[in-house]
């Protein structure tokens, strides 16, 4: 390829888009996007439509679709880890849910040394920087950014009895699960816009690709890095049978994800020495935690027949599933323009825990998330787990062949701190479950079951049938420490010309999905390396239970 790039970006996933717009912006810099995935063509309805988010999960065609190695805490259970291969990256397949975690997940990175600026007041002013909602904005709620936020709706049958029996189990209703009080049950905000998915691509890459000074290249599989003594330069990748290289004069930028960065660091010669001796890979950067602190959120389904036909049951019968596909390719409306996780909620499990961990997403089915496992009679179930896990794994090469997925390990439920709140998970839930909004609707108890109530037979529940909530996290994280792989601003100890930008580099994994805080990171570091001036800092409050302490709602 003729030339050079002022910036390279590897992956074109959330936080690539994010980029690869930000940088370009003022056409005085060539920015390259390489993306080892495909276009995400508006005639592929797997993608482009909210409701049918289960066949991107589940095939192949947009999905690394990685599993773990067997996990010794879940029965050695090889976990599934769906990851976007395709211009979007996980935000092109995932559910489309925009939860941004709590205020005091941003404070506590800032009190790691060197990461004064993550705090909440500092990264609130990016999260609005991003987005549109539809509702207009507010001191927490953007009204000009490339991301389209939509609020979900509650006055469905199910979805209005998930509010009123938290709020009739003694849990707040919030209006904004985003906003001044995480805390409560409430309508969930979504990634769509008029009854379509609205990805990263869509809000920020597609707008750059139409600028003269942005290139990208899909299908092309970045095998390493280029160096010249321990500066980085360019970066070498493969498309089709063609091995190719080129060259950034500025800086390239890693945003493969919280999978795929460490795999590339890796193979590049940055991690742990003993590791890449052990597969004689020349070492530029002996940096131990490379791959480390892999941290994701497990949860289970409660799950309830339902006794009404009100549930989306009546949807997946195939003459239903075609008129709505039609409707919602002519219309952008009805069943197939929404997630149907348009309500959910943030609780604490016991008391003396600050702020919630444990967040729900409810939904009008009994189904998995992928849809591979369906139930064939109306239902309706609450996806619940653990937001802080202090169970850690790791990232680690098989092999020295880039085209080798990378060896993974959760280590879900390895502490008895995360299993202790998966149990009160579970009890929680059942008795939200069992007040009287969803009275005209019980069925039996369908999972865990009506048998499982010790903590032995839910700790065996849990290691059968729990699931990853699909946020992997915090495996090149930002610090001072003896595991951090990046500074403050992404730049890579030891390394000059590089830096990660994605979710890899959160010290700790926020308490909700991960979309949108690793679009917001993109956007403020895209300041950092213009050499821009921060946005000025949010005053918002945030609500935190004044009896947190002694109660637990």
């Amino acid at each position: 390829m003729a030339g050079d790039f002022d910036y390279i970006i590897i992956g074109a996933g959330s936080a690539g888009c994010v980029l690869a717009d930000r940088l370009s912006a003022d056409g005085g810099a060539r920015v390259l996007v390489l993306e080892a995935g495909g276009r995400d063509w508006d005639w592929s309805w797997t993608i482009q439509m909210p409701a049918a988010f289960a066949y991107p999960l589940m095939g192949t065609a947009f999905n690394w679709a990685y599993h773990s190695e067997p996990e010794p805490a879940m029965d050695e259970r090889r976990m599934y880890c769906p990851r976007g291969k395709v211009l979007g990256g996980s935000s092109t397949i995932n559910g489309m849910c925009y939860i941004r975690g709590h205020a005091r997940d941003y404070d506590r990175w800032a009190q790691h040394a060197g990461l004064g600026q993550w705090s909440y007041a500092h990264v609130l002013p990016y999260f609005r920087r991003a987005q549109t909602h539809e509702s207009g904005p507010d001191a927490y709620r953007g009204g000009e950014g490339p991301l389209q936020v939509a609020a979900g709706r509650t006055d469905s049958p199910l979805h209005a009895a998930w509010v009123a029996a938290g709020e009739q189990a003694g849990y707040p209703v919030t209006q904004d699960l985003n906003g001044f009080q995480q805390e409560g049950v409430g309508p969930m905000d979504r990634t769509t816009y008029r009854g379509r998915r609205w990805s990263a691509a869509k809000a920020y890459l597609r707008p750059a690709m139409a600028r003269p000074n942005v290139t990208v290249i899909s299908r092309a599989l970045t095998t390493r890095l280029l160096f010249e003594g321990r500066r980085v330069v360019g970066v070498a990748f493969r498309r089709g049978n063609e091995d190719k290289e080129v060259r950034a004069t500025r800086e390239v930028i890693l945003s493969a994800g919280a999978i795929n960065s460490p795999q590339v660091l890796l193979l590049s010669g940055i991690g742990p020495a003993d590791e890449l001796q052990a597969l004689d890979i020349p070492v530029v950067a002996d940096l131990p935690g490379v791959g480390r602190n892999l941290q994701d959120h497990l949860e289970i389904y409660v799950q309830h027949a339902c006794t009404q036909p009100v549930s989306l049951y009546g949807a997946t019968r195939p003459l239903r599933k075609a008129l709505i596909g039609i409707r919602w390719y002519l219309t952008g409306q009805g069943p197939g323009g929404s997630n149907h996780f348009e309500a959910g909620g943030f609780i604490r499990s016991r008391p003396g825990v600050e702020h919630p961990d444990l967040q729900y997403h409810f939904l009008p089915i009994a189904a998995s998330y992928d849809g591979s496992d369906t139930l064939q009679a109306e239902g309706y179930q609450a996806h619940v787990g653990p937001m802080r896990p202090t169970s850690m794994g790791w990232v680690k090469l098989r092999s020295k062949d880039p085209r080798d997925p990378p060896s993974i390990l959760f280590n879900y439920m390895a502490t008895e701190g995360d299993r202790a709140e998966m149990r009160a998970a579970v009890r929680l839930t059942r008795e939200i479950f069992a007040q009287e909004a969803f009275a005209p609707y019980r069925g039996p108890e369908l999972a865990p079951g009506p048998e499982v109530q010790s903590d032995a037979e839910i700790d065996a529940f849990v290691r059968a049938k729990g699931e990853s909530a699909y946020h992997p996290s915090c495996t090149c994280k930002m610090g001072s420490d003896s595991l951090s792989v990046v500074d403050g601003e992404a730049k890579v100890h030891g390394i000059d010309g590089l830096r990660v930008v994605d979710a890899s580099i959160m010290p700790n994994i926020v308490s909700g999905n991960l979309n949108a805080p690793t679009i917001m990171m993109a956007e403020k570091l895209s300041d950092a390396i213009r050499g821009k001036d921060p946005l000025p800092p949010s005053d918002a409050a945030v609500y935190i239970a004044p009896d947190y302490m002694t109660a637990q709602r």
